[in-house]
């Protein structure tokens, strides 16, 4: 049995890798990071409500360390310590939209990345620091853009 998080999130959603299945690699969270899933999971219940209830497809949530290095995620990923997902709502709109709409909602998010026009990533802050409300976009080719913007021509 799966073990919920929150009313629409398990544990096993937010640590599920296709890449790390592929490798070999263990995704098993230490319980540390099993307690930043439960908080990460409850802003994304707050992303649902937000898109009016529109299910969130979660593509990346835990990184384990070797998991994080072979994905080529960033040495300090705050995927690695549970406080970050990336994923997509397509019943409520584009990725565009729906990062758009979390950046101008009062989610206490550390960031929020429009990444590549395929994910929203939310980030959040750890429990000893105030939100920062960072508000990115990337893509192929720019680096970080400030603000939540479609992808330059």
């Amino acid at each position: 049995m799966a073990k919920k998080l929150s009313d629409h999130f398990t544990l096993e959603e937010l640590i599920l890798s296709q890449t790390a299945t592929r490798k070999g690699i263990d995704n098993t969270p230490p319980p540390q990071v099993v307690a930043n899933l439960r908080k990460l999971a409850q802003a994304l219940e707050q992303v649902r409500e937000l898109l009016g209830g529109a299910p969130i497809l979660v593509s990346s949530g835990y990184r384990s360390p070797a998991l994080n290095k072979a994905v080529g995620g960033a040495k300090n990923s705050a995927h690695m310590l549970g406080l970050a997902a990336d994923f997509t709502a397509p019943a409520y709109g584009t990725v565009l939209q729906v990062t758009r709409k979390v950046a101008a909602s009062d989610i206490a998010y550390q960031q929020v990345i429009h990444e590549f026009g395929a994910w929203v990533h939310l980030g959040l802050p750890p429990d000893d620091a105030a939100p920062q409300r960072e508000k990115l976009s990337i893509f192929k080719g720019t680096g970080y853009l400030n603000g939540i913007v479609s992808m330059p021509a």
